[in-house]
């Protein structure tokens, strides 16, 4: 019974932290090229910005065939930065990578090239950009799936 309530309270914690992210215009003094900014606040609609951001796995090439512990994942992202800073005041151009191996969240990366550890096997690897707040954008922003394989 315990755990039943536990799981509804954390189910219900993460509905409400996404469900407290709406959309908003941004103030800067950009003009009309400048990207919103989207602020957390109570009673706000939920809804999640987009982003022209586009990611890739450039490394290792598809269907590669690799050999040692570790594989060197490099990643491109065009159409937006990468900043290391966790806030809510989220913004479509700025954000960072959370890097998947076999559909496992391995790490959420401040920059785009990363050593991953490996042994012997097939795996998958894609990389997400989520906002600064570490939620995704809606839609979201996943690059191709990459198969390799480790001898």
């Amino acid at each position: 019974m315990a755990t039943c309530l536990l799981g509804a309270v954390l189910t219900a914690l993460f509905a409400g932290l996404v469900a407290g992210c709406g959309t908003g215009s941004g103030a800067g003094s950009g003009g009309a090229s400048s990207p919103a900014v989207v602020s957390q606040s109570p009673g706000s609609s939920g809804v999640r910005p987009s982003s022209p951001a586009v990611v890739r796995v450039r490394q290792p090439a598809a269907g590669a065939s690799l050999t040692g512990t570790s594989v060197h994942v490099v990643l491109s992202l065009e159409g937006a930065q990468i900043v290391s800073a966790t806030t809510t005041n989220i913004r479509p151009d700025q954000g960072h990578i959370h890097l998947y191996v076999d559909n496992v969240l391995v790490s959420m990366n401040y920059g785009l090239e990363q050593d991953v550890a490996v042994h012997p096997g097939t795996y998958v690897v894609k990389a997400e950009f989520v906002a600064a707040d570490h939620a995704p954008f809606s839609p979201r922003v996943w690059s191709p799936e990459v198969f390799f394989t480790v001898r």
